[in-house]
């Protein structure tokens, strides 16, 4: 070392300040972290998954019920919850997956069948409904499965809060004519609520193209040996 010069000190020593120690403390809050990271994920998806078939099982029952609503069990002779029928996804029924129809028979006869549609447009979102028709085309009913509308407000479509989603009852394509198939605000023939018309205006809508769906597949959703099969002809 030649005179004068000062010796480099090496900052790695771990004796250093800001070594191995700096380091090791690194290690450790962001092993910390991770395995933090982990139970979190692991804890959301754990409640997700025991949310989820939670909610699964309460529509389900929630449907059973409905179901027996639209087509009491004085109207058939089977067991409607396990007559069903797969549906290819429909525009007119707004659906984007397979769903599940319900076939009511009586004396081995097709009297009646309760279709899946969905009104895309209500005010907070979808509206899952299950609309039944008999084989005549009138309605048998129609209710609500899932929703967020707005309490005291869109709500108002469940059977439980108010009876509007009754007066669907005996309707048909032609009952009121294809003008009629509106809210009152808008010339039809279907009150709307005080304070909310896109709930029910969206309701009136689907049921509507429900009632369509089932003219364009009436004689293959009233066959008994035909309808009930996979080969229904569905609108794409």
């Amino acid at each position: 070392m030649s005179d004068g010069q000062i010796p480099l000190k090496d900052t790695t020593d771990s004796k250093a300040p800001g070594g191995n120690g700096l380091l090791q403390s690194i290690f450790r809050n962001s092993l910390g972290l991770g395995l933090f990271a982990v139970f979190t994920v692991g804890l959301i998806s754990v409640t997700w998954i025991m949310t989820q078939e939670r909610i699964e099982t309460q529509v389900r029952a929630y449907e059973a019920k409905a179901l027996m609503e639209i087509l009491p069990a004085d109207t058939h002779d089977n067991v409607l919850v396990d007559s069903k029928v797969v549906l290819e996804p429909s525009t007119l029924l707004s659906s984007l997956d397979q769903r599940d129809a319900y076939i009511a028979l009586n004396d081995g006869a097709v009297s009646a069948v309760i279709l899946p549609v969905t009104a895309p447009d209500g005010y907070s979102g979808r509206i899952e409904l299950l609309v039944g028709i008999n084989r005549n085309g009138t309605l048998a009913g129609v209710r609500a499965i899932t929703h967020k509308e707005t309490p005291g407000l869109g709500d108002k479509i469940n059977s439980n809060v108010t009876d509007w989603i009754l007066g669907f009852v005996g309707k048909s394509l032609g009952n009121p004519v294809s003008e009629g198939w509106g809210v009152k605000k808008d010339g039809g023939e279907f009150d709307q609520f005080t304070g909310a018309t896109i709930t029910p205006r969206a309701v009136v809508a689907a049921v509507y193209r429900a009632l369509q769906y089932f003219e364009a597949n009436r004689k293959l959703l009233l066959d008994p040996i035909a309808g009930v099969r996979e080969e229904i002809q569905y609108d794409k």
